[in-house]
């Protein structure tokens, strides 16, 4: 085998095949981590995923495509036929997927003949190969003419080496070397700061089913990048999109949509709804999608408490507004909700969208962007304490037995993301909610933190910063 350095610049792979030959489980292999769903089910993988590849020193794009079936007009399968088509036609190079031991089918035989005619060159890898059970499949596949079939396990790891010696004459090639200049001053810690690009800023995109999640993803990319239809549930991983907003880069997050936990049995819709809730983990800002005709309801507000739980940055998007007939008693119903049901991020953004008519997209984006900014605000020690000076002043903690009052002696912003604070107290655990409530509120109007989570804790002892 060749030695492998890493490449220049990436690559496109798409991996395509017939429903449950493994391409999913060939797909988090190659990303090194478990992304796409895997289930028995046939037909999981409904929209192309993309993930960044490494195998053995080869670094390229990845792309996870739906099933190949046999489709048209305007049915599920046939949009979901349509994304895999435009990803073979995105890819440097297509992975074509069997599995050796249901032997090559029908279908299969006829995708080989349809990838064949396509420009985009195809490698046939013939997966579960371990054992003995998948020989004959794997000889089968030399009647595709698609050339030497790549043998491998996508789930025991079987044959990386084989298969990066397949994708390796289709990787760039590593661009020359500058020659080093030995006299340049090196660029200082500032410098390099100001050069290294921000961060993409994560955005998870939830809601309850078929409010519009992924079609609001398709209309901010400019292009069909997610199925979508009127069928509930057509989303099941969580897809994210590299996207760029006003310059800032943005990856967005599409997730399966979340029923009420004592409406799911189905197996599979379990570890979707675990999909998003990661999601919403991993994420800075959650986007809340709401439909009109149904704003706020029980699960909306349950989705809503749990990202707050998270500590992620809300944002709520009200879609389908263009079909609302009476949009000023709506406004006044939502808001009322959330004052009374989400009091903990008081001053929520809440935008009113058309996703489909692409209505209020950019007034949204400067939402999040915004919200993003408070959720990462840190404010100075001095500030904090002046505040605290003035707070304990006008509104002092109550007293406790005996006349005796609890003392706040100092504060001070321990992280952001969300905004955390410390405050040293002579007694903690005797503070009451309602007091701790009241500073909350205050920080949040003194500081400007509308619309984000915002952490208190108490702590006994003097200011640790205090000189001895």
């Amino acid at each position: 085998m060749t030695d492998t350095p890493s490449s220049g610049k990436l690559f496109t792979v798409a991996i395509v095949g017939r429903p449950n030959v493994g391409k999913s489980t060939l797909f988090n292999r190659l990303v090194g981590k478990r992304i796409a769903i895997v289930h028995d089910q046939p037909g999981v993988t409904r929209d192309r995923r993309k993930g960044d590849a490494y195998l053995l020193g080869l670094e390229f794009t990845i792309i996870d495509t739906a099933g190949l079936e046999e489709a048209t007009g305007d049915t599920t399968d046939a949009r979901m036929r349509k994304q895999t088509d435009m990803a073979v036609i995105e890819a440097d190079v297509a992975l074509f997927v069997v599995d050796a031991r249901a032997g090559i089918t029908p279908i299969d035989r006829h995708f080989a003949d349809h990838l064949r005619r396509q420009k985009t060159p195809v490698i046939l890898v013939v997966n579960k190969c371990e054992g003995k059970a998948g020989e004959p499949g794997y000889h089968e596949a030399f009647g595709l003419g698609l050339g030497d079939p790549v043998p491998i396990s996508a789930e025991h790891g079987e044959g990386m080496a084989d298969l990066l010696d397949a994708l390796l004459p289709y990787a760039p090639p590593m661009p020359d070397e500058e020659e080093e200049d030995f006299f340049a001053v090196p660029p200082t810690a500032e410098e390099e700061e100001a050069a290294r690009p921000l961060r993409p800023l994560s955005l998870a995109i939830v809601g309850r089913p078929n409010v519009g999640k992924s079609t609001l993803v398709n209309k901010l990319v400019g292009e069909e990048r997610l199925l979508t239809g009127p069928e509930a549930g057509l989303t099941r991983d969580a897809i994210s999109v590299e996207w760029t907003y006003k310059d800032r880069a943005i990856k967005l997050v599409d997730t399966a949509g979340l029923r009420r936990r004592a409406n799911i049995s189905d197996s599979l819709e379990k570890l979707s709804v675990g999909n998003t809730l990661e999601s919403i983990r991993m994420s800075e800002v959650v986007l809340l999608v709401l439909d009109a005709d149904q704003i706020l309801d029980k699960q909306d507000l349950t989705i809503a408490r749990m990202v707050v739980e998270e500590g992620r940055a809300l944002v709520i998007a009200i879609n389908k507004w263009d079909m609302v007939n009476d949009p000023q008693t709506a406004l006044t119903q939502l808001s009322d909700r959330l004052q009374t049901s989400l009091p903990q991020v008081r001053g929520l953004a809440t935008i009113t969208i058309s996703a489909l008519a692409g209505k209020g997209l950019d007034k949204l984006m400067d939402a999040v962007i915004a919200t993003h900014k408070i959720w990462n605000k840190r404010i100075s020690t001095a500030k904090i304490n002046r505040w605290l000076e003035e707070v304990l002043i006008q509104h002092p903690p109550p007293a406790l037995d005996r006349g005796r009052r609890i003392r706040i002696r100092y504060a001070t912003q321990v992280k952001a993301r969300p905004p955390t604070f410390v405050l040293f107290t002579s007694k903690p655990d005797q503070l009451p909610d309602s007091y701790t409530r009241y500073l909350v509120n205050s920080l949040r109007e003194t500081f400007d933190l509308p619309g984000v989570p915002i952490r208190v804790h108490l702590r006994a002892g003097k200011n640790p910063y205090a000189d001895d």
